[in-house]
């Protein structure tokens, strides 16, 4: 049990117990810090979040990487903080992840608090509106039938890179009218912004900080374009002509971009991949879903749970609170581990289990609560909906056939690499 070695990213010297090859049971409860990247890596995440919800679902731990943090892993804490937005506010920053100092200022909605953060919102919310979304959903279909017949079936291929990639970085360039034939550019800034240097990503803070710089700049000149023109359905026109954000500073354009991005990308992409191994890894459920299809909008509710494609989101405290019966002070930090409520027994039956038949499978915390609540949280559903209607009407199994490369994050849960084969009925 006692493996110690020495954080490569930390800032200091501190050396933390690799809770990765541990034994979960017998690591003491004030060493347990479950913001270690290289415990989402190795998907040996789980018992140490039982332990907390169980033990301390309220609990303190200093991290090398992240400083002191509050860990709320239970389903009913995290709600009632995420609706609290007086008491625990995103102001400054939602992640564990702090902003490169050498970006200045780069604020967005999500992490402001009312009135600012509703009326930057309310500048975009149009793009995922109810009318727009059954437009696009022609689009999204013709787009899934083309990659899902590209690709030739017998063959081993990396779904990540093929499908999940490609879907959502074609939906992200059709949301942003984005250069069609330069679109991976937004996935590659998705994954610059969420990893730190030195994590697989970008090999120092000054690459980071030059491709995040080319994003700006990239964005900066479609942006000089739309505000000549007419105002269309676009997200970079709606930014351009909102009363709210028309004048905004360029970090601050930058930093609505890469919300933009990163919420369009990364959730959806990580649950189309994470439906895959669900659904292999719980061949009943596979069995399920070929006999009765008409389970795959429940089955996407489901899947997005199971998945939680953003493990947490931070909140600082701006008063003194007691939560659950334990004190934490004014401006503390405080992380929702959505990723741990989204198994918590006590509110969730059988949560442990995937079941793409679940009852209330809606009732899970992968888009948050109150008003940050996923803006695009129909259409994410809707491209997963498609994804799989389409799958289920040309192949029996996507199976997968290689254990899959996680992401080393904290704070996005998901896959870099998943090899798969294609059976047809």
């Amino acid at each position: 049990m006692s493996v110690i070695e020495t954080n490569a990213n930390s800032t200091n010297s501190t050396l933390e117990l690799d809770l990765s090859v541990a034994d979960p049971k017998s690591v003491p409860l004030q060493l347990i810090d479950v913001s270690q990247p290289k415990l989402f890596q190795t998907d040996t995440l789980w018992p140490y979040f039982d332990r907390l919800r169980n033990e301390a679902p309220v609990h303190r731990a200093t991290s090398p990487l992240f400083g002191p943090f509050w860990s709320i892993t239970r389903f009913n804490d995290i709600m009632m903080v995420d609706k609290d937005h007086a008491t625990f506010s995103s102001e400054g920053n939602i992640s564990l992840n702090e902003k490169s100092k050498d970006l200045e200022d780069y604020s967005n909605f999500i992490s402001m608090d009312p009135p600012q953060h509703d009326v930057q919102r309310n500048a975009v919310a149009g793009v995922v509106a109810p009318r727009n979304l059954a437009q696009l959903e022609s689009i999204i279909r013709a787009r899934v039938v083309t990659i899902v017949e590209g690709i030739p079936e017998g063959t081993t291929f990396d779904w990540v890179e093929q499908v999940s990639v490609e879907l959502t970085t074609q939906m992200l360039a059709t949301l942003f009218d984005f250069p069609f034939e330069d679109r991976r550019k937004l996935t590659r800034w998705s994954d610059v912004a969420t990893n730190p240097p030195g994590t697989g990503v970008t090999e120092s803070g000054e690459q980071r900080r030059a491709e995040l710089i080319e994003c700006l700049e990239y964005f900066t000149a479609l942006w000089n374009e739309r505000v000549k023109a007419k105002p269309k359905g676009d997200l970079i026109s709606m930014l351009a002509h909102g009363e709210a954000t028309k004048n905004m500073v360029p970090f601050e354009f930058l930093g609505n971009l890469l919300l933009l991005i990163v919420g369009g990308n990364d959730t959806t992409r990580n649950s189309i991949s994470g439906g895959v191994l669900a659904l292999n890894e719980n061949p009943a459920e596979y069995a399920k879903l070929r006999k009765t299809p008409d389970l795959i909008p429940n089955m996407v509710s489901e899947i997005i749970r199971w998945q939680t494609p953003l493990a947490h989101m931070r909140r600082t405290t701006t008063r003194p609170v007691t939560l659950n019966g334990v004190d934490i002070p004014e401006g503390e930090k405080v992380v929702m581990w959505y990723v741990s409520g989204n198994r918590d027994e006590s509110a969730i039956p059988r949560a442990s289990e995937f079941l793409i038949d679940r009852e209330k499978a809606r009732q899970h915390l992968s888009f948050g609560f109150g008003i940050h609540r996923c803006m695009g949280n129909r259409l994410a559903e809707m491209q997963l909906r498609i994804l799989w209607e389409e799958i289920q009407k040309r192949f029996r199994f996507v199976e997968v056939i290689a254990p899959p490369q996680r992401t080393y994050s904290t704070f996005v849960k998901g896959y870099t690499q998943m090899q798969v084969q294609l059976h047809p009925y």
